[in-house]
């Protein structure tokens, strides 16, 4: 099924400097399988795209800022360098060649870093009045199961009164994330009745994951909320608008056998890494 996607990838990554002064953190490597048992290694940003391709995304627009040229070096079809390797060197990268030329790129510039909330709100005029996925690209999902990106699809997708769909799974320290309050509805997502970034007493421990479905009236609550801590645009709090709107947010869960991996930090890298080894 055909989604537009927008992905964020502007973060400076100060916590991963110096390394972050010349490279994004979105191009930090992790282990991707390759056929049945063979392991390569990826940027995350490259696995992001591929799963999202997979879940059927063909208009994707990558928020990015100046800095981030090498993103979009990658992303850009080289034929030279292609033409330069032998037969099994050239294969781990062909297939993504491939989805690059039936893919249609938007490059966003976000030239002023004021959050992940105005990071999605600068894409409206790429996305339009159509459904689409919202995904950081620091941060990638391995299922065993079906993907959660096509679970979003489906239930945004077949329910036209649903205005988000959100991912969330347990935290130990739930006043690290964007917190929400449900309560059961059905087997395939429960309702959202609040969401809270970063609460000082959360109410639930669940923990919202930087993986969304979204209508188009998400971006008239984005331009309704203000400015929160360090100047900054929370999707977050665009969510609770819709919440207070009377528009349906429903939230689904990380089942058994899927992780959430990031590269947001040292210690987040380093665990990523030993678990896309493990389980990618």
């Amino acid at each position: 099924m055909l989604v537009k996607v927008v992905i964020t990838a502007a973060g400076k990554g100060t916590r991963l400097l110096p390394f972050t002064k010349e490279i994004p953190k979105e191009m930090m490597p992790i282990f991707s399988r390759y056929g049945s048992k063979e392991k390569i290694v990826r940027p995350i940003l490259e696995v992001i795209y591929e799963q999202l391709y997979s879940a059927g995304g063909r208009n994707f627009s990558i928020i990015i800022d100046k800095r981030k040229d090498a993103i979009r070096k990658y992303f850009t079809m080289d034929k030279k360098f292609l033409n330069e390797l032998d037969k099994k060197q050239k294969r781990t990268i062909l297939k993504f060649y491939q989805h690059l030329e039936k893919s249609k790129i938007n490059w966003v510039n976000q030239k002023s870093q004021l959050g992940f909330g105005h990071a999605v709100k600068i894409s409206e005029r790429y996305v339009g009045k159509d459904d689409f996925i919202v995904h950081a690209g620091d941060a990638v999902i391995i299922s065993k199961n079906r993907h959660p990106i096509s679970r979003l699809i489906d239930i945004g997708k077949n329910d036209p009164e649903i205005s988000a769909v959100i991912l969330c799974k347990k935290v130990k320290d739930a006043k690290r994330y964007g917190v929400p309050e449900i309560e059961k509805s059905s087997k395939s997502y429960d309702i959202v009745k609040n969401v809270v970034e970063k609460p000082k007493k959360p109410k639930s421990d669940l923990g919202i994951l930087p993986l969304y479905y979204f209508k188009d009236d998400i971006f008239n609550s984005l331009k309704k909320i203000k400015p929160g801590r360090l100047n900054e645009y929370q999707l977050t709090d665009a969510i609770q608008k819709l919440i207070e709107n009377n528009k349906k947010v429903v939230a689904i869960k990380l089942q058994k056998n899927e992780y959430e991996l990031d590269v947001g930090t040292v210690a987040t890298l380093k665990s990523t890494q030993e678990i896309s080894y493990k389980y990618g």
